[in-house]
């Protein structure tokens, strides 16, 4: 099969913004921002190119303002010099108690649990304003985690959203996560066996339920 060379140049830019600018010695300021002119030297990517895969993103993950070009969200703390803070000031503060959602596995319920949503090697973790959303959950999952951001206010976290509508937490504690809604057939016919499930929905339902 060809290869595609739009998807390519995605997949080059996405690395070197999100996660390679240390390593190919990109000058990145705290906030994701670097020159494209920057950028287009350390790529074997013109500025046509370049421009049509931040047009033409279906996630919209990089945005162009002026001469400067950043991923909007997704930065790995290891492989650039962004910071929490940074981010957080380029992105709008969510204040609306809407219900958001992580997608997730069947194998690892136990750890969230346990330690809730933590961002690993990211700076942080990725939520969705909808079930249905393809920015800010991966697209093939087991189970929609449904967490309150009311819970998570309450418990001193703040969310953000970035331009392209992925919505953003430091963490997410087991608390201020409120259902468990599987989206696969296996996940229907396991969830309701795991004790966390059989706790939430009794909390739904209340003590009439």
């Amino acid at each position: 099969m060809a290869r595609d060379p739009l998807a390519d140049a995605s997949k080059r830019l996405s690395w070197l913004l999100r996660h390679g600018a240390r390593e190919a010695g990109l000058a990145m300021d705290a906030a994701g921002w670097a020159a494209i002119d920057d950028v287009l030297a350390l790529t074997p990517i013109d500025r046509a190119t370049l421009e049509q895969v931040v047009a033409t993103s279906d996630k919209g993950r990089l945005a162009i303002a002026g001469a400067r070009i950043r991923a909007v969200q997704g930065h790995s703390l290891a492989g650039t010099p962004v910071t929490l803070d940074a981010l957080e000031a380029s992105w709008t503060v969510v204040t609306d108690d809407a219900p958001i959602f992580h997608g997730t596995r069947l194998a690892v319920l136990g750890p969230i649990e346990r330690d809730g949503l933590v961002p690993g090697a990211r700076t942080h973790v990725h939520l969705a304003e909808s079930p249905d959303a393809r920015a800010g959950k991966r697209a093939q999952v087991d189970v929609l985690l449904e967490v309150a951001p009311a819970a998570l206010r309450a418990a001193g976290i703040a969310l953000h959203r970035a331009p392209n509508g992925v919505v953003l937490a430091r963490r997410v504690p087991p608390v201020c996560i409120r259902r468990l809604h599987p989206r696969t057939r296996r996940a229907a016919r396991d969830l309701p066996l795991l004790p966390w499930f059989q706790r939430l929905e009794g909390e739904v339902r209340g003590p009439s339920g």
